[in-house]
């Protein structure tokens, strides 16, 4: 099952939905207090600090933060704590549940000051000293760029970073709750605690710097409200590991041995190879023999129950000799010497007809550029009821040569861009691509009905229609030449195993992150191969509660689930 990740505008349509239908305001922010506690609590309970006694400074914005900030002060004095609020706004200024919450705060005597318009923290600090700072100045709606004033304070919170601890409320405040960036810096925070679901700019692999531990607490919105208003983004959420209330991000380098029960027990897997899926491999040329193997690998590790590549005549042999598992079709040149070119298709007519009831094909690894590809790739997708296609590496730069290309794929079809090729389908840079990766992301989903991979540090993978999957890893092992490869195997395997598009391409991405934390164990430092990427999968599969085929992303997902 999927979790939901909203954008930080939806997840203020919840708040004001789930008040609309008499979810009061107070019930949400006193939830969100009562969880920031118990997640507080862990926190210092893991480090060997006591709550009874420890000094909390509290930094309270103006906003519903400030108001959880406030809320939260109240609990903490309860629980024998010293707290000390210091507001941006004064509390009979404060509308809403968050006034009424720092009144109530005042009245029971926490102690309130006024935060210094320079936004220095020093005088505070040096009568005070606190063991922990609370920072909840600024919350997930942020955005544009931060005032001197604030920027002021998240500065002099971070240079209190080795002499306390920082504890973020739903956000570190100057973070951008939807790309993860810092506008221009934010609060790095030991740990953050958000508030009913993760928001996209907690979980891009940059933002860890800023999240610390990351963790998801409940404050009772309803699964209605959440149904009403779908995320836009969505994760796998075995991306969290489950700790008693709450789900904590874990980082690189995690140990993934199983988070379920296995579905795809030999009871309820596949009695024979056909029923596994058939997947063939398009691609190679004389220079680059190794990408179509290593996709080839890694749709056999995927569970691919028939395999099959196909490739130049001269670039077979190694082929052959290095993957005796598949069966090859040699394609033979065209005038010229040409590698690729649209007579080919001949050759294969028995092997794409084979893939058609279940299964897939990967084009494009090692095909190289300018020996036909356009004209070889124009012909395979004009075939009428062609199979289910993912286009990897070099197709995805014939497609950029001839755009006019983009019209024959489906909804069917999975593209994977890495940012350079995100960048020449795009007509712009790849620096401009990661520079904001969402949109850019969108920007290829506008191009065509297919599934799009934005492959990179947080890996995002979608439809123009649908919610965008976002991985939040970063990981080391997978950044080397033929990756990629690997990878397109793996959702080559999904695809011809049922699945739609979208849901293959989520979880391919999702074992293939998984792989690459598999490695980190023997190769902590990197240095291992892509061949171990793909070798790998087998027992990543193992530990996963996949969800079966004719299951769609929608109905895997919280949010969808009360309208499947």
């Amino acid at each position: 099952m999927f979790a939901a990740v909203p954008a930080p505008a939806e997840m203020a349509r919840w708040d004001a939905l789930a008040q609309e239908w008499g979810l009061p305001e107070d019930v949400l922010m006193e939830n969100a207090a009562r969880e920031a506690l118990f997640a507080l609590c862990g926190l210092l309970e893991a480090r060997g600090m006591p709550l009874r006694g420890a000094r909390v400074l509290l930094l309270m914005g103006s906003g519903n933060n400030g108001g959880d900030a406030a809320c939260l002060a109240r609990h903490l004095q309860d629980g024998g704590a010293l707290p000390l609020v210091l507001y941006t706004r004064p509390p009979g200024r404060m509308r809403g549940a968050a006034g009424r919450f720092a009144r109530l705060a005042r009245k029971l005597g926490v102690p309130f000051r006024r935060l210094p318009e320079s936004g220095s923290l020093c005088s505070a600090v040096s009568s005070f000293a606190p063991d922990i700072i609370v920072d909840g100045l600024l919350g997930t709606g942020f955005h544009g760029e931060l005032r001197m004033r604030e920027l002021n304070l998240v500065r002099s919170i971070n240079s209190l970073r080795r002499a306390v601890l920082i504890f973020s409320l739903d956000i570190p405040s100057g973070l951008d709750g939807l790309n993860g960036l810092p506008r221009p810096a934010a609060v790095r925070a030991h740990a953050t605690v958000t508030f009913q679901a993760a928001k996209p700019g907690l979980l891009v692999p940059g933002a860890r710097e800023f999240t610390g531990d990351l963790l998801v607490r409940p404050i009772g919105m309803p699964l209605r409200v959440m149904e009403r208003v779908p995320a836009s983004f969505i994760m796998w959420p075995a991306s969290f590991v489950m700790r008693p209330g709450s789900f904590i991000i874990q980082k690189e380098g995690a140990d993934f041995s199983g988070d379920a029960p296995l579905l795809n027990s030999p009871r309820s897997g596949p009695r024979h190879k056909g029923e596994a899926g058939r997947v063939l491999v398009v691609g190679g040329s004389v220079d680059m023999t190794g990408a179509p193997r290593l996709a080839a690998l890694g749709a056999l590790r995927a569970g691919a129950g028939l395999l099959a590549v196909a490739a130049p005549e001269g670039a077979l042999p190694p082929i052959r000799a290095g993957l005796p598992e598949a069966v090859t079709h040699a394609l033979p040149a065209g005038q010229g010497g040409r590698e690729w070119h649209a007579g080919q298709l001949s050759a294969l007519y028995d092997a794409l007809a084979a893939c058609r009831r279940r299964g897939a094909v990967v084009v494009g690894p090692g095909m190289g550029r300018n020996n036909g590809a356009e004209e070889f790739l124009r012909a395979l997708l004009d075939i009428p009821g062609r199979p289910p296609v993912v286009l990897d590496a070099d197709a995805l730069f014939a497609l950029a040569a001839e755009p006019e290309l983009l019209g024959f794929l489906t909804a069917r079809d999975v593209l994977t861009p890495h940012p350079g090729e995100a960048a020449a389908l795009l007509g712009m840079t790849a620096a401009e691509v990661q520079a904001d990766r969402f949109a850019a992301h969108a920007r290829l989903r506008a191009l065509a009905p297919a599934c799009w991979v934005l492959k990179g540090e947080g890996t995002l993978s979608g439809v123009a229609d649908g919610p965008v999957c976002l991985s939040p890893w970063s990981m080391p092992q997978l950044a080397i030449g033929g990756s990629g490869d690997v990878l397109a195997g793996i959702a080559g395997a999904l695809l011809a195993s049922g699945r739609d598009a979208a849901l293959a391409a989520a979880l391919g991405v999702e074992i293939h992150a998984r792989a690459g934390a598999a490695l980190a164990k023997q190769w902590p430092e990197r240095g291992n191969g892509p061949r171990e990427i793909a070798d790998a999968v087998s027992g990543v599969l193992a530990g996963m509660n996949l969800p079966r085929p004719g299951q769609g992303v929608e109905t895997l997902c919280p949010a969808y689930a009360l309208r499947a």
